[in-house]
């Protein structure tokens, strides 16, 4: 049985959501620029700029130390990508646990504008003022991974105070889509000003980044109970009694029944106390973190891989223009929307671990069948969306959904203040494994071809499984065991 949903759970549920959307449309806009700024860092690129016709090309390369030519360019273009996953996976570590310990709505107000802020300096100022350094640009991106940390676990946590777990499958499936929607929505704001210059495009989405965090920081509540309203995220974390301790799964997904109404509390009542936040070894030694963790590590470098290499492997692999690569992989992120049902799947079930299992298995076939995609649009685009389906939603359900349970699972008892810990863990530990997999994929590439890098894709994906095979395991006899209960009974 659901809570009754109340105007602040939507708002909650929209401002949360805005928040990533803008954050991951900033982090799109990066990837869709990248061929005109290498082209801006090169010497030729000034010949078609006006603003520095005052110098030669080469005078002006030499007076800003920038790039002989275009392949530099862009490995310097890959080398920040790293650098950006990297600190960002750091960040989420740290991050985490501040969210725990402060309050929420100020740590993700601060990552929205001050990461818009950088990024507006990246990207639009440096340009404005003609002002081009690679170790200052390393700097602010090393600062922007930093900052943009601070958004996933915080809005994780927030959705994790207002939803309990009955019909929180649904809820976060629908609600994990907002970095797919973010990717459409930065490639659209990029493409839209890219003719004016990429400073530009940086220009529009750090703007709109920035009014959002404004937004969430004077609109965003955190939890229930700053208006009153009774905690019904609590329920999930009560201890539960069942006829025989072998029943219990290893997260458990039972709730004490749910009240049909909230309940006002009274003005004059004195606060709870504050329950004290976990600490940072002691969530990573709850159960099932580590696994999920690892599975999702491999899985996310998988995922991030179509998003920063696909526009290029559908131009060079196919030799399709960039804009028809650009609004081709753009499907990838629709099959991600679309990809929510194995969250709604998973929460009908009660199980996560076996649902996610057989998505990725026919992942793995997915992605066999995408590496031998004919040159036709239309056939690539479905089997584009396939894959982002298969690949995306279950990338979205261990981001959101599954790190929700495990920050709000029996062992804490005592100790509730857990969601954005374990929130940074998974997806701190998922950014290494996507940072380091970003040079693999192009070392792989230039070496063994398109491919081989396919059948990386595919063993990391097998390698997620095995993972998490213990909660398979774990679960099933769970269900098992309550099909055999229920059947004794009737």
């Amino acid at each position: 049985m659901w809570p009754p949903y109340t105007y602040h759970h939507l708002l909650a549920f929209l401002l949360t959501f805005l928040s990533y959307v803008l954050l991951h449309s900033s982090r799109k806009t990066f990837s869709n620029v990248k061929v005109s700024i290498s082209a801006q860092w090169t010497p030729s690129a000034f010949q078609q700029n006006g603003s520095t016709s005052s110098l030669s090309p080469g005078e002006t390369w030499e007076e800003n130390k920038l790039f002989a030519d275009m392949g530099e360019a862009t490995l310097f273009l890959g080398a920040l990508d790293s650098i950006f996953l990297f600190s960002y996976a750091v960040g989420l570590y740290i991050s985490g646990v501040i969210g725990d310990r402060f309050n929420l709505r100020y740590v993700l107000s601060f990552g929205l504008c001050g990461s818009a802020v950088t990024e507006f300096v990246f990207g639009t100022l440096t340009e404005w003022l003609q002002f081009y350094n690679v170790y200052f640009y390393c700097f602010l991106w090393v600062i922007n991974g930093l900052l943009q940390s601070t958004v996933w676990p915080c809005v994780v946590a927030i959705m994790g105070n207002w939803f309990g777990k009955s019909g929180r499958g649904f809820v976060f499936g629908l609600w994990s889509a907002c970095a797919s929607v973010g990717n459409i929505l930065g490639a659209f704001l990029a493409s839209s000003v890219l003719k004016y210059g990429y400073e530009y495009a940086f220009l529009v989405t750090s703007v709109v980044q920035f009014a959002g965090g404004v937004v969430v920081f004077f609109g965003l509540l955190t939890s229930p109970k700053e208006i009153g309203l009774s905690d019904y995220s609590e329920t999930s974390l009560r201890p539960v009694t069942r006829d025989t301790d072998s029943q219990r799964p290893l997260i458990s997904d039972d709730e004490d029944e749910l009240c049909d109404e909230y309940s006002i509390q009274q003005r004059d009542e004195e606060p709870e106390p504050q329950p004290k936040a976990i600490g940072f070894l002691q969530a990573f030694c709850l159960p099932g973190v580590i696994p999920y963790s690892l599975a999702y590590a491999c899985l996310k470098l998988v995922n991030y891989s179509f998003f920063f290499w696909l526009p290029f492997y559908l131009s060079k692999n196919f030799g399709w223009k960039e804009v028809q690569a650009d609004r081709l992989s753009v499907w990838y992120d629709v099959g991600g929307i679309v990809g929510f049902v194995h969250v709604l799947i998973s929460d009908l079930l009660g199980k996560r671990a076996p649902v996610l299992a057989i998505s990725l298995l026919l992942a793995m076939g997915a992605l066999v069948g995408y590496s031998h995609s004919p040159n036709n649009q239309l056939v690539n685009g479905a089997l584009l969306a396939t894959t982002g389906f298969l690949i995306g939603g279950p990338s979205n359900m261990i981001s959101s959904a599954i790190s929700a349970d495990l920050g709000r699972q029996e062992a804490l008892q005592n100790s509730q203040e857990a969601l954005a810990t374990v929130t940074g863990i998974v997806d701190g530990t998922g950014s290494i494994g996507a940072a380091g997999g970003q040079y693999l994929v192009s070392l792989i590439e230039s070496k063994l071809g398109w491919m081989c890098v396919f059948y990386f894709f595919i063993i990391m994906t097998g390698c997620s499984i095995l993972f998490i095979i213990p909660l398979i395991y774990c679960e099933i006899r769970s269900l098992c065991r309550d099909s055999q209960a229920r059947t004794h009974q009737l």
